[in-house]
């Protein structure tokens, strides 16, 4: 994701302490924001989902292109910089280049999640416990409309939890 930052060049650069809040979850800022240096994570809920610290990672571009508010808080664990793009969708309009950077990563990342779930699919096939569901949850991904999706976890669901 290196080639982003050619594109950034002469934008907006923040410096982001270790600590500072860069996407709050649940907000709308219709802001990207490209890792230039240092580390960040991405949080859902209270957990620590991903660590990034590759220079040209893009944030915030889900909640861009989805139009809907941040599905994921972005702190920096580490003293960081990053170039702020506040008017997001303008931007991507200006350079399609950077939005074919962002639909490929996109679909690195729905090809990663679609091999783990076949791999559980075909691991649990016929357990008859819940995670014999995957195949459904895949089939419902093929034929996923333009909705809000809230998922929630097993402990959620459960009233004994």
């Amino acid at each position: 994701m290196r080639e982003i930052l050619e594109y950034c060049i002469g934008g907006i650069r923040r410096n982001v302490s270790a600590g500072t809040l860069v996407v709050h979850e649940g907000g709308r800022s219709g802001h990207l924001y490209v890792l230039i240096e240092g580390r960040l994570e991405v949080i859902k809920g209270d957990t620590v989902v991903a660590s990034i610290a590759e220079p040209g990672a893009v944030l915030g571009e889900m909640s861009v292109l989805l139009d809907q508010p941040h599905t994921a808080t972005v702190r920096a664990a580490s003293d960081s910089t990053v170039y702020e793009i506040d008017d997001a969708a303008s931007f991507l309009r200006r350079q399609p280049a950077v939005a074919l950077l962002i639909a490929r990563m996109l679909a690195q990342r729905l090809n990663v999640a679609n091999t783990y779930l076949a791999d559980i699919k075909r691991q649990y096939a016929g357990h008859g416990n819940h995670l014999a569901m995957v195949g459904d949850l895949l089939q419902s991904m093929i034929n996923l409309s333009p909705t809000q999706v809230s998922p929630g976890s097993d402990r959620q669901s459960d009233p004994r939890m």
